[in-house]
């Protein structure tokens, strides 16, 4: 049977592990699926391979992780942090992205990615982490974010304009290990 029909099998089987160049291309493969099909992200056409690999560079050189989630030798989601805004001011500030591959949510793949991405940024020098939800109705993604402590601090109202309609994003953030006051 293969891997992706056997989902208690692939979830038995699961490593989080870096991200390599090799791996890009199934992620790329991911994220194309949330941006032509859900609100998850606020993209329309999806990133070509060269972005995709150009957006892993940019979080490895900061010293960020880039993840995926791998069964035997089928990626089946993808987390990585990157930098929140580019000024200076932000540099201890960090925002997280999670997407698991259509037709494995709920089985834990998402907690095992963030909870390995959360992890290995607590012991870099990032004082907070910004999870930047599409989608208020993103429920299973709230959710996520708020077992692994991120906190609601805000919604920005109608900003994203996708599927004909007007879409909110929700901000939620939690402090890091090396968090000082």
């Amino acid at each position: 049977m293969p891997l992706s029909a056997d989902p208690i099998a692939a979830r038995r089987s699961v490593r989080i592990r870096a991200a390599s160049e090799a791996d890009m291309a199934a992620v790329r493969d991911i994220d194309a699926h949330y941006v032509l099909r859900s609100l998850a992200t606020f993209e329309e056409t999806p990133p070509t391979l060269g972005d995709m690999l150009a957006r892993r560079r940019a979080s490895v050189d900061l010293g960020l992780p880039y993840l995926v989630a791998e069964a035997e030798t089928e990626i089946l989601g993808f987390a990585y942090a990157a930098a929140y805004r580019p000024r200076p001011a932000y540099r201890f500030t960090i925002e997280d992205s999670v997407y698991v591959a259509d037709g494995f949510s709920g089985q834990g793949m998402g907690s095992a990615l963030l909870g390995e991405l959360v992890s290995r940024c607590e012991r870099g020098r990032w004082r907070q982490m910004v999870a930047v939800v599409g989608d208020s109705a993103n429920v299973g993604s709230i959710a996520l974010h708020r077992c692994f402590g991120f906190e609601l601090v805000g919604t920005m109202r109608s900003v994203g304009f996708k599927f004909g309609r007007w879409v909110d994003t929700p901000i939620l953030q939690r402090a890091l290990a090396t968090a000082r006051s």
